[in-house]
């Protein structure tokens, strides 16, 4: 039976959790691979991997830092229930990922493939907490702001900040490695602009 999209169906409490842990564990597994292969990313999280380069601090740590100027954001804008989940999933990616190098390394990794993998593995990980109402916080609140508002989808909001964030990386590393930084980030806001369709998918 279809469901017409005139009848939003409500998550239960534990959708959300499957959800959101699902999409937690798929973020966090992605950026394993990314700083696997040395490259970097996009939004907040780009932010938080290119200062774990530099300052050798742990991108978890930096990561769960960088997010807090944006829950206030969050909060007046998307509401408690919104805030209050970004923050429980910030916790746990910023834990997973200290956690994830002792139980999975990996030998080798081409950078493209590791580019490739880790966009795909990190659009479905925000996808299923997009629709948990949830996010991984920093500047993806934002897209999903200027989505609300004005329509102007979330997808193509990061792939400008993005744009922005990579130019200033080329100052930074080597062409090659924000080359192929840049492909796993089409990747990634690829598979949200085209997934992420509030009209096509209602339930909250």
């Amino acid at each position: 039976m279809q469901i017409s999209s005139n009848d939003p169906i409500k998550h239960t409490r534990w959708e959300d959790i499957q959800g959101l842990g699902v999409g937690i564990f798929l973020c966090s597994l992605g950026v394993h691979v990314l700083t696997t292969v040395g490259l970097i990313t996009g939004q907040t999280a780009g932010i938080a991997v290119i200062l774990s380069y530099l300052t050798g601090y742990s991108f978890g740590v930096i990561f769960f830092i960088v997010n807090l100027p944006f829950y206030l954001l969050a909060y007046r804008r998307l509401g408690l229930e919104f805030t209050l989940k970004s923050i429980a999933s910030v916790t746990l990616m910023s834990v997973l990922t200290e956690l994830m190098p002792g139980g999975l390394q990996f030998a080798y990794i081409h950078p493209a493939l590791g580019a490739v993998a880790f966009g795909a593995m990190v659009g479905i990980g925000l996808l299923a907490m997009f629709r948990h109402n949830g996010s991984m916080g920093g500047l993806g609140v934002v897209a999903l702001l200027v989505q609300d508002t004005t329509g102007f989808r979330a997808g193509w909001v990061q792939l400008i900040v993005d744009a922005v964030i990579f130019a200033v990386a080329l100052l930074l590393f080597p062409p090659s490695v924000v080359l192929y930084s840049l492909l796993g980030a089409v990747v990634l806001n690829l598979v949200i602009t085209f997934n992420h369709r509030r009209d096509r998918y209602i339930a909250t």
